[in-house]
């Protein structure tokens, strides 16, 4: 017989006290540490334990004795069960304190580098409705809320769609309404999630068992009004896919770029899956300061359109372009911030691993009439050696934006090597851009410091750096 897996205790009334980077709050019970989600200093709660270390214990808030004087009141009834969105319940502005502060502390605790001047975070104008792209997951496994597994009733239907539960890779919590993104976007998932249930043969995916035909849905949106909309099937049946695409194209003429994919692999990406169209366009356009970006439905772009703006300025601030240097864009996407730059500088060289987002930046050039950017597909580390900055000339200012694990070691030497006179370094995670800062710190010093928020309501935050050659 298994044994019982003994229960955690329950602390009592225990005050909050800070934010942890995750996201998570922090209570300090005899000299341990415990993380708490959906909480906020000032609270006083009881805590069951749900995991004990030698250093530290995570648990959740069962009651609430005293609720803090910095706290917001949750505007989606999602909140508490959803993995996203994570900090309703925090008032905007001590969210920006703990995103500027979470900056701070891991540049100094980790990068331990002296920092000359740091700006005040800027805060989004638009704290919903700020993303231009969103995935739903069709699931015939539907989470049930404690609320609704505690009233007993049973469910007709297990389908919904909507988002992954944390820790739950087949299980979808069904989304009545989502904040993230223009309503248009609820209005376009409601829509077919009636259609499906109004209609035979429409059975909704079983990730565990792989079988279903509804797989995912992707709606992208564009600051010009132009709208994108994905269905993804996990196998081909033309004449329910029509008369579903059908249907959706009449009710939302407002859609511009409908498309299709047929996903029969284990996994929901489709960077290696054949995009077909249905109707109108098979691209949305982006555009930004008068430059017109083409977005596929694979394309990489930030998905705050607007911060984004707010975010390439400081780097071409923090540049400090006139028009007669070579510049380095590593880890340049599709080139959004090569093209936002090159009309201050004599030349952009990109850089990027996905040889389609290379051949984005490469249309994107064409569009705008950029004829100064030079793009080139490959692992950055393999790339960027010594025989590439002597066929293509050292760079003055190096723009660096890598993804959340930071930048290679042989990457950072290579920087090094170069010797640009300025770099500015572009993050979304604070603790490895300090682990580089540090490995830079014997050529470069930290000149200016400026925090970006880009999603609202959560932990995450971006941050970009000048660094001067010492």
């Amino acid at each position: 017989m298994a044994r019982k897996k003994k229960q955690l205790p329950v602390l009592e009334q225990v005050m909050i006290t800070d934010v942890a980077a995750e996201g998570k709050a922090i209570a300090r019970v005899n000299d341990q540490v415990v993380f708490v989600p959906f909480v906020a200093p000032g609270d006083v709660v009881d805590i069951r334990l749900t995991r004990k270390k030698n250093s530290y214990a995570e648990g959740k808030a069962v009651r609430f004795h005293t609720l803090s004087a910095k706290r917001a009141t949750p505007f989606c009834t999602h909140f508490g069960v959803c993995g996203g969105c994570k900090w309703q319940h925090l008032p905007y502005e001590e969210q920006l304190a703990y995103k500027h502060k979470q900056v701070i502390d891991n540049l100094v605790r980790i990068g331990k580098v002296a920092l000359e001047e740091v700006f005040p975070i800027l805060g989004s104008e638009q704290t919903t409705s700020y993303r231009n792209k969103l995935e739903f997951t069709f699931s015939n496994k539907k989470w049930l809320t404690e609320e609704e597994v505690a009233s007993g009733v049973a469910m007709d239907r297990m389908d919904g769609v909507g988002f992954h539960i944390p820790g739950m890779f087949d299980k979808v919590l069904d989304i009545d309404r989502c904040w993230l993104q223009d309503d248009i976007s609820n209005r376009i998932r409601l829509c077919l999630k009636a259609y499906c249930f109004s209609h035979e043969g429409y059975p909704f995916f079983d990730l565990r068992n792989q079988e279903g035909f509804m797989r995912t849905l992707i709606i992208r949106t564009s600051t010009t009004g132009e709208l994108m909309v994905i269905a993804v099937f996990f196998y081909e049946d033309r004449e329910r896919r029509e008369a579903l695409l059908s249907h959706l194209a009449a009710q939302f003429p407002e859609i511009t770029s409908l498309l299709y994919i047929i996903n029969g692999k284990c996994n929901d990406t489709i960077t290696d899956q054949a995009v077909c169209l249905f109707s109108g366009k098979d691209h949305i356009i982006e555009q930004m300061e008068g430059l017109r970006f083409k977005i596929g439905a694979k394309s990489f772009y930030q998905t705050n359109s607007r911060q984004a703006y707010m975010l390439y300025k400081v780097v071409r601030d923090f540049a400090a372009l006139t028009g007669r240097e070579l510049v380095y864009d590593l880890y340049t996407g599709t080139g959004t911030i090569a093209h936002f730059v090159s009309r201050q500088a004599a030349k952009v060289i990109g850089i990027e691993y996905v040889p389609e987002a290379i051949e984005d930046a490469k249309v994107n050039s064409a569009l705008n009439g950029i004829v100064n950017t030079l793009f080139f597909a490959g692992d950055m580390k393999d790339i960027l050696h010594t025989g590439f900055v002597s066929e293509h000339g050292r760079p003055d200012v190096v723009i660096t934006d890598p993804p959340r694990a930071g930048m290679h070691g042989d990457v950072v030497q290579a920087i090094l090597s170069a010797a640009p006179e300025r770099i500015v370094y572009v993050s979304c995670n604070p603790a490895t851009q300090a682990r580089d800062l540090a490995l830079l710190d014997a050529g470069y010093a930290v000149r200016k410091v400026q925090p970006v928020d880009m999603f609202p309501h959560t932990h995450h935050v971006e941050n970009v750096v000048l660094l001067q050659k010492r």
